[in-house]
């Protein structure tokens, strides 16, 4: 089974997942996501087999539900999007935008899918209102119905039974945390949205986020934290103080699309942080590696 992935989502790290896993401890209990969206580093992290136990966590409800549905009722959801994917084949257009009101009235979950398969770029938009409002790609219909119910399926294998779902603070996890867990962060945006980020219902407040790290600090939690990045020369969003004593890494998306259609050759960098007690676990996971490499070789050479 490939990697799956049934939601097209702008700002998901399906893309550096494999990555970002390369900074996973070997002996990880929980996986937590405070600020899941698609749950993409989870259904990586389950696909590889580094835990059986997940929390996805995302304030986004109907993203949230529709999680939950892909998980625990894969079937319903897959041919719910196949109805509605074979529906708009007479005036596709007129199609999106009817189930876009559709949606922004229920709040429906299912018709959700539909609509990020469609949107133009996978771009999650919402007005001041909430309301959903990205328009159409006009030059692809979706993901085909098959491709859908594969990807939701693969999804449903990997977490069914072994994530549990909710859209809390982010605050409110500290107490649920043990110094074998770890706590993967991809808040919204700073540094291109300020303290409100358009894919979320709102942000969060900087100072308030600092003081939550260091109490993970306190409690020696390994956490991992995707947050500002660069283009070229131009830097998005603060960077995290140096009194969290954070191994700060910057990992190369790509080349800037913004930047190329202005005629500028751009990589664009995101940041990831890694905590002091990841840092220590981290060491420590290489020193035994070494250890069993060594006693191999001293197996081998007796």
């Amino acid at each position: 089974m490939k990697l799956p992935h049934p939601i097209q989502y702008q700002g998901s790290k399906r893309n550096l997942a494999s990555t970002i896993l390369k900074y996973f401890p070997s002996d990880v209990g929980k996986l937590i996501e405070p600020f899941a969206g698609t749950a993409a580093i989870s259904v990586a992290a389950a696909y590889e087999g580094y835990t059986n136990a997940f929390i996805i966590n995302e304030l986004n409800k109907p993203l949230l539900e529709l999680l939950k549905l892909i998980i625990e009722q894969p079937c319903e959801i897959a041919n719910f999007y196949e109805k509605i994917w074979n529906a708009q084949h007479k005036d596709s257009i007129k199609h999106y935008y009817t189930i876009r009101e559709e949606f922004n009235r229920t709040n429906d979950c299912r018709l959700f899918l539909y609509l990020l398969a469609r949107c133009a770029k996978g771009a999650v938009r919402y007005n001041k209102d909430g309301c959903f409002n990205q328009s159409p790609d006009k030059r692809r219909k979706g993901t085909m119905p098959q491709t859908m119910k594969k990807n939701i399926y693969g999804v449903s294998s990997l977490l069914k039974g072994k994530a549990k779902l909710s859209a809390y603070d982010y605050r409110l996890f500290l107490k649920e945390l043990s110094e074998n867990d770890l706590v993967y962060m991809d808040p919204p945006y700073q540094g291109v949205c300020g303290n409100r980020d358009l894919r979320y219902y709102s942000g969060i407040h900087y100072q308030e986020f600092i003081e939550y790290l260091g109490e993970l600090n306190d409690k020696n939690i390994s956490y991992i934290i995707s947050y500002d990045g660069k283009t070229g020369h131009k830097t998005y969003g603060k960077k995290l103080p140096n009194q969290l004593e954070l191994k700060h890494l910057e990992i190369m998306v790509g080349r800037s699309t913004q930047a190329t259609l202005l005629g500028k050759n751009e990589i664009t960098y995101e940041s990831l942080y890694l905590s002091p007690a990841l840092q220590n676990r981290l060491n420590k996971n290489q020193r035994n590696n070494e250890a069993k490499q060594l006693n191999i070789f001293e197996s081998n050479h007796a």
